[in-house]
């Protein structure tokens, strides 16, 4: 029987430079990296249907003592038939080798980047 295989999963602002390791490189925000131009962020995807509804990215607004529940709603609300794809999708890139969560977010421990790190790693 084998063990669940480790993901290598990073999540990186998108104002930061893209590096050579950073593999498949994918946006996760529903909303284009304000000042950010699509050379700049060397993306290999954009997946916008995996980001919190604006109902639910309003709510949190980044408030650190929102940051459980925020997770929590986020992740069943992609645990739906209709993600189910795309988070395996990204699964299986990052079994493949590295895969990088962008996000616009300046908060880098609290966002949406860092909570569907977390749902991803479950599914492996």
């Amino acid at each position: 029987m084998s063990a669940k295989s480790e993901l290598d999963i990073v999540c990186k602002r998108a104002y930061e430079a893209p590096a050579s390791d950073d593999g498949y490189r994918v946006l996760v925000d529903r909303l284009w990296p304000r000042g950010c131009s699509k050379q700049e962020l060397k993306l290999d995807d954009w997946e916008k249907s995996l980001a919190p509804s604006d109902e639910l990215r309003q709510w949190f607004n980044h408030d650190p003592a929102k940051w459980a529940a925020f997770y929590q709603k986020y992740h069943k609300a992609l645990k739906t038939p209709e993600h189910e794809d795309t988070l395996m999708h990204l699964v299986r890139k990052a079994r493949a080798g590295r895969l990088t969560l962008v996000y616009g977010a300046k908060d880098t421990a609290h966002n949406n980047a860092v909570a569907l790190k977390m749902l991803l790693q479950t599914l492996a």
